[in-house]
C-alpha cells in the first residue's frame, strides 16, 4: 500500500469543504462586482456627506405640478432655495407661507425658491391645494432621494445656493432647519445683496 492511500482524508479533501470554499470564493467575486458596479468606482458613502458650503451645489431638477422642468443648474445668477416638505408635516406647513411671502418680497432681487414635496401621487390633490397658496413652483419629489442631496429623512430641510452656484447653506448642518424670519435675514438676505 502506498503512503498516500493510507492517510486519513484532510479537511480540504472533503467534498463538502470544497463546495464551501468554492461558494465563499464565488460570493467574494459577486460582492466585488456588485460593489464595483454600485459605486461605479467611487467609495460607497452617503452622497449628502459630500455636500460642503462654498463648494458647487449639486444640480437638481424640479418637475412642477404644471409640467415644467426647472433645473437649479439653469438658475445661475439667482439665489436659490431648494426646500423639501410634505403636506403631513406641521412644521413644513408653518414655514411655507413665510417662504412664499419672502419670495414675493425678494423676487426682484433674484430669489428663486423650488419646493419639493415628499408626498406621494395619491396625495396630489392636497399638494395642489397647498401649492395654490404659494408664490413659488412646487413638484413631487417622487421618492425620498434627492440626487446628491441624499435621502430626505428629516423635513423640513432646505439648501441655499448662491448666485455663483456654490452651496451657501447646507440644511443637514442646521440643528433647527425650519425657516424663520430671523434665519432668512441671516442666511438669505446677505446673498441677495451680493
Amino acid at each position: 500500500m502506498r503512503s498516500d492511500e493510507s492517510r486519513a482524508p484532510l479537511a480540504h479533501d472533503d467534498p463538502a469543504s470544497s463546495i464551501s470554499t468554492a461558494r465563499r470564493a464565488w460570493l467574494r467575486a459577486v460582492l466585488a462586482v456588485c460593489l464595483g458596479a454600485g459605486g461605479l468606482g467611487r467609495p460607497l458613502v452617503a452622497r449628502a456627506a459630500t455636500l460642503a458650503v462654498g463648494q458647487p451645489a449639486p444640480p437638481l431638477v424640479l418637475h412642477t405640478l404644471d409640467g415644467r422642468s426647472i433645473s437649479s443648474a439653469d438658475l445661475l445668477g439667482k439665489v436659490v432655495i431648494l426646500t423639501f416638505w410634505a403636506t403631513w408635516c406641521e412644521p413644513c406647513r408653518d414655514e411655507l407661507p413665510l417662504l412664499s411671502a419672502y419670495a414675493v418680497r425678494n423676487a426682484n432681487s433674484g430669489l428663486q425658491i423650488l419646493g419639493f414635496s415628499l408626498d406621494g401621487a395619491d396625495d396630489l390633490s392636497t399638494v395642489r391645494e397647498v401649492a395654490a397658496g404659494l408664490s413659488f413652483p412646487v413638484g413631487l419629489l417622487g421618492s425620498a432621494w434627492a440626487g446628491d442631496y441624499g435621502r430626505m429623512w428629516r423635513i423640513p430641510v432646505s439648501f441655499t445656493i448662491g448666485r455663483t452656484g456654490l452651496l451657501a447653506d447646507n440644511g443637514w448642518d442646521d440643528k433647527s432647519p425650519v425657516w424663520t424670519s430671523d434665519r432668512l435675514q441671516r442666511v438669505v438676505t446677505p446673498l441677495l445683496r451680493q
